[in-house]
């Protein structure tokens, strides 16, 4: 109360001073301060503010109440949400966990119809307690009702009902609300009221109160009988039966009824609840609001029957007494598409064995299922009780139906609009199906038969005729065009083509071609006796200009099936082949081969020369990625030589500036580069690389020049004669072939020399004994 006559005593006098926000502000701090409204204005009296200033506000507040209202937005009364007093009982366990989809059932039983509903967690049916108040919610103790008075006055409050079922408010008796609906509750606190708010809710009063429900109570409900998991369980005081039944797992699949669902209240039946209601027809009828203390008893379930086979939902259905097969067949879905309907297989249990029945469609409406009956519901065969076909060369193939206009082979066609012009007329054939469904096959001339020259053929069931195209009986014919055109192709053979159309359709010429040179190569099918014997096709040469125009002996010429046409080329047309020249040049880069017979010189010639510092012996010439070791220098000497190689489209031609190095590897202590010496020989480089190793084979010395040349080590007698060196060159010794020294130790050679003496002794003794003997 200090913090608000504080607040109040920093306002200005008069309260049309104060904005609707400082208003706003004063009353909520006002509510957590746990003031009510009447306090609120004795305090602000006690600080100056008159009667009219009170009264001010008090329509101020109720201005700004009505407009927040209206416009949905966040006010000060609804500042605290409806919410739930104490600890639910929640669902205990999954009667359907998780784990059961890593569990394998090796036997795979029938689905019973509804227990599906509370195996998952998407659907609760917990209450929703922003929803506005229900008019016959019942209170209780526990429960909060909001009181609001609106209009000339304004005051709220938040009544909990105690739990002798009354509620205290201002200085009134108590009110006794438990037990009556919120309705009734608001008659009677608004006719307290009066006592302090004289015609409340009243015509013309000005003054109105609304009385609602505010935080709820939890109550306790018992679920007995055939469920999951019976117990008692704390739920909402909105909570409806379906809610409890979650809670609980639902009725036990295995012994439960979805059907005969009691719901007693003070030991009386006041609903019994029908799943099948909510599952196929979703009426919720049966969802009544519980009371604390109710009591839902699941009984045994009575009679199932199983439903199997081609029907929509397949599963075990509970039946109630008045219901028969057909009222079943409702809770199935009805027959799918592929139903047999005509009858039913019905299997059932006698006190001694199996029985099984036939029901037809007639019965259905009229057959009472007993419990632990299956029906079975079959599929329709594959088959056609009056079909008969028509495939082929007719203008409308397909199924017909054999009956009063269609009787016989002749009808059939003509009811397919006859035979199309490409129809076969010497021969067609009529399949027919044989007692023991293999197929007979029924020719006829179907020539004859149409020009009525031949009697007609009746059909059966099941009979198809085919009527052969002249296509269906020969190869399929083309034309072919090969050689210089734009899209070489194979077409099918169209009659009258000619020559000329067929480079049309292939889309001209190549720059290439040679219109002068064509030639048109034919299968020889018929008389062969103006021919040799050598010959297999027949060839025929046309002259023809790049406008498509033929002579006119020529124009007359007609492909034939299997005709291939070919354009040939220019003789001296060919693509742009080019070699590559760089390095020390005057003009490097690519270079089109000219000729078929320009060589290296050639294409010397036509870079302009070489630059100064240019190293001819160093020049490489590669081809496809090869070196081949090529002498520039004599080639251009003398163009005649042998390395004077003819140019390929790819070769490349790479003259390097002037090498001073020299490269010593293989078999030297000390592999270096080293840098070229004027009158230095083969030796003075092995020297500077530190001499011959200990396995050098030196007389297989060799040196590999800038320009891939190679030369080698040379002998005569005792004399060796080793290649000149150049700027550039790789000077290689060879290593010798590794061998172990394989030397023996003075104990080896001890046990040697002491094994040959023995030898020796006894090989003497034995000649003495033989020269003694003889």
């Amino acid at each position: 109360m200090l913090v608000i006559t504080a607040g109040f005593s920093q306002q200005p006098s008069r309260a049309d001073q104060l904005n609707d926000e400082q208003i706003i502000e004063f009353y909520q701090r006002a509510q957590g301060s746990g003031l009510t409204e009447m306090q609120i204005e004795q305090a602000a009296m006690s600080q100056g503010y008159t009667l009219n200033d009170i009264a001010k506000m008090r329509q101020r507040m109720a201005k700004i109440k009505q407009q927040s209202n209206r416009s949905g937005q966040f006010s000060a009364d609804t500042l605290i949400s409806r919410s739930q007093q104490g600890s639910l009982s929640q669902r205990p366990f999954s009667a359907y966990d998780s784990l059961n989809l890593l569990r394998r059932d090796t036997i795979r039983r029938p689905n019973i119809f509804g227990a599906s509903l509370f195996k998952g967690t998407s659907l609760t049916f917990e209450p929703n307690l922003r929803i506005a108040t229900p008019r016959n919610y019942v209170v209780g103790p526990d429960d909060e009702l909001v009181v609001e008075i609106y209009g000339n006055s304004t005051e709220s409050f938040r009544l909990r009902v105690s739990p002798e079922g009354s509620v205290r408010m201002l200085n009134l008796a108590p009110i006794f609300v438990s037990g009556l609906t919120i309705e009734q509750a608001e008659q009677r606190i608004v006719g307290r009221l009066r006592q302090a708010y004289q015609g409340l809710n009243r015509p013309n009063s000005g003054t109105y109160a609304s009385v609602t429900l505010g935080n709820i109570r939890s109550i306790r409900v018992t679920m007995v009988g055939e469920v999951v998991m019976p117990g008692t369980y704390t739920l909402s005081s909105l909570s409806t039966a379906f809610n409890a039944l979650y809670l609980a797992g639902g009725p036990n699949p295995e012994t439960g009824s979805f059907r005969d669902i009691q719901v007693i209240r003070n030991n009386r039946i006041i609903r019994t609840i029908d799943l099948y209601d909510y599952l196929l027809r979703a009426d919720k009828k049966d969802d009544i609001r519980l009371l604390d203390q109710d009591v839902i008893r699941v009984n045994d379930y009575g009679v199932r029957v199983e439903m199997v086979g081609q029907v929509k939902r397949p599963a075990i259905y509970e039946v109630k007494t008045g219901e028969t097969l057909k009222n079943v067949l409702s809770f199935a879905g009805g027959f799918t598409d592929r139903a047999y309907t005509f009858s039913l297989t019905l299997r059932r249990n006698t006190p001694r064995e199996l029985r099984i029945s036939t029901i037809t469609q007639e019965q259905l409406a009229t057959f009472v299922p007993q419990s632990g009956d299956k029906y079975t519901i079959g599929e329709i065969l594959n088959r056609y009780e009056n079909r008969v076909q028509v495939t082929g060369a007719v203008m409308r193939p397909g199924d017909y139906a054999l009956g009063d206009d269609i009787t016989s082979v002749r009808s059939l066609i003509k009811r397919a609009e006859g035979l199309r012009k490409d129809a076969f007329l010497n021969r067609a054939t009529l399949y027919r199906e044989r007692d023991n469904t293999d197929l007979e096959a029924i020719p006829f001339d179907v020539g004859q038969l149409m020009r009525n020259e031949t009697e007609d053929i009746p059909l059966l069931r099941q009979d198809s005729v085919h009527i052969y195209s002249v296509r269906d009986l020969r190869e399929p014919y083309f034309v072919s065009i090969e050689g210089a055109v734009n899209r070489p192709d194979t077409i099918p053979y169209v009659t009258n083509l000619t020559v000329t159309d067929l480079i049309a359709l292939s889309g001209g010429f190549q720059e290439g071609a040679t219109p002068t040179r064509i030639e048109v190569a034919r299968r020889i099918r018929e008389d062969t006796t103006k021919m040799n014997g050598s010959e297999t096709v027949q060839i025929f040469q046309f002259s023809i200009d790049r406008e498509l125009h033929l002579l006119p002996a020529d124009a007359r010429f007609l492909l034939k099936p299997f005709d291939v046409v070919y354009v040939r080329t220019s003789p001296r047309y060919e693509l742009q082949r080019n070699v590559t020249v760089s390095g020390e040049v005057q003009h490097p880069g690519n270079y089109a081969i000219e000729s078929r017979g320009e060589r290296i010189s050639d294409i010397l010639k036509r870079v302009g020369g070489l630059k100064t510092g240019a190293f001819l012996p160093g020049a490489r010439f590669s081809r496809r990625g090869t070196v081949i070791a090529t002498d520039l220098g004599a080639i251009m000497d003398n163009p005649n030589v042998s390395g004077n190689l003819l140019l390929e489209v790819g070769d490349s031609l790479f003259i390097p500036r002037l090498t001073e190095t020299v490269s010593i590897q293989g078999a030297v202590l000390n592999p270096s580069v080293v840098s070229f010496t004027t009158g230095f020989k083969f030796k003075d480089y092995i020297t500077q690389a530190g001499g011959f190793t200990d396995n050098a084979r030196q007389k297989r010395s060799y040196v590999v020049y800038a320009n891939g040349l190679k030369d080698r080590t040379k002998r005569f007698l005792f004399f060796r004669k080793y290649p000149k060196i150049e700027p550039g060159s790789r000077v290689i010794i060879p290593f010798e072939p590794f061998t172990e020294d394989r030397r023996l130790s003075p104990g080896e050679r001890i046990g040697l020399i002491s094994v040959i003496g023995t030898m020796t002794v006894t090989l003497t003794t034995v000649i003495i004994n033989l020269v003694r003997l003889f």
